[in-house]
């Protein structure tokens, strides 16, 4: 932290030799103009970057731009005036990924003669993730210098839901008198980082061997805020400035319930059968009344923040 202090100290200083007729040696305007655009991206990797080579620190990564919140909104602003801008975050995700895994063949008898191959069925997970988040707001700026200081107001909204369904290639058939019973298998039926197996099923039979995962719907999550802000920032160089805001604001989150439909094996009375059920989560709620200097509903989230502006 002290390494990055003295980095940012340095910069300030190093731009000063400039005189303060907001224009550079070339001419070229230091602040921002009426009709100009921003976008703002997360300083800290950068300030990290510079301090651990000048600290002649070692494996010092490469910065990269990281947004500025963790919902991964763009964060821009458009200047109406030199004194006003519009400020808004746009995020429209639509993800949809398929994996798939050849598993062995449980329904008959394993070939074990070589070189013959062992049969083997495809199982498949597809997960499909929709996220839209959108924030609105403008700004007052305020300074005749490099330093400049902002105050406004926005509101934002924010949206996400994820789906996952899967497909076994081995259908579940318990019946004794069949040639090869199949039954879940904690092995063959588990995805990696699916968590769609369990050998403690949440099914209402005795016997039961394990549960699978069908199909689950994670609850769709829901924030919508409203803040007021207020920050600085100084030009390093032409349409180029470090800075950061406080906010105030009010924002209510909800998160649906989820539902989630299992399968597994067991024995109603003495017959053996195929079950499958449906569970519902709870649903979850918060509202906030409270200071940010990381807006994670809405905005700009950075500690440190870098802005270009064109």
């Amino acid at each position: 932290m002290k390494k990055t202090l003295i980095m940012v100290a340095v910069a300030f200083v190093g731009t000063n030799v400039f005189a303060q007729d907001l224009t550079s040696k070339k001419g070229e305007p230091i602040l921002p103009e009426a009709g100009d655009w921003a976008i703002g991206i997360d300083a800290n990797p950068f300030l990290n970057y510079a301090g651990n080579f000048f600290g002649k620190t070692t494996s010092n990564s490469a910065p990269s731009f990281n947004f500025l919140n963790g919902v991964q909104v763009i964060t821009g602003k458009y200047f109406k005036e030199a004194q006003t801008a519009y400020r808004g975050s746009l995020r429209i995700g639509l993800i949809s990924e398929t994996n798939r895994q050849m598993v062995s063949d449980r329904s008959v008898v394993s070939n074990t003669t070589y070189p013959l191959p062992v049969a083997t069925v495809e199982n498949e997970w597809k997960q499909s993730t929709t996220a839209v988040g959108l924030s609105a707001g403008i700004e007052k700026r305020k300074g005749k210098t490099r330093l400049q200081g902002f105050y406004g107001g926005e509101v934002g909204v924010y949206m996400q839901s994820t789906k996952d369904k899967f497909t076994y290639g081995n259908k579940l058939n318990p019946d004794p008198a069949a040639p090869q019973p199949v039954y879940v298998s904690v092995i063959d039926d588990q995805f990696g980082g699916a968590n769609n197996t369990s050998l403690t099923p949440p099914i209402q039979a005795v016997d039961a061997t394990g549960a699978r995962v069908v199909e689950r719907k994670n609850g769709t999550s829901f924030s919508l805020g409203v803040r007021g802000f207020v920050g600085v920032e100084y030009f390093i160089l032409p349409k180029i400035s470090l800075g950061g805001e406080f906010g105030w604001g009010i924002g209510v989150g909800m998160n649906g319930k989820s539902t989630t439909t299992y399968e597994s094996t067991g024995s109603v009375g003495t017959t053996p059968t195929a079950l499958q059920t449906e569970i519902e989560g709870a649903k979850q709620g918060s509202f906030k009344i409270d200071t940010d200097n990381i807006s994670s509903m809405w905005g700009p989230s950075g500690s440190i923040r870098l802005n270009f502006h064109f």
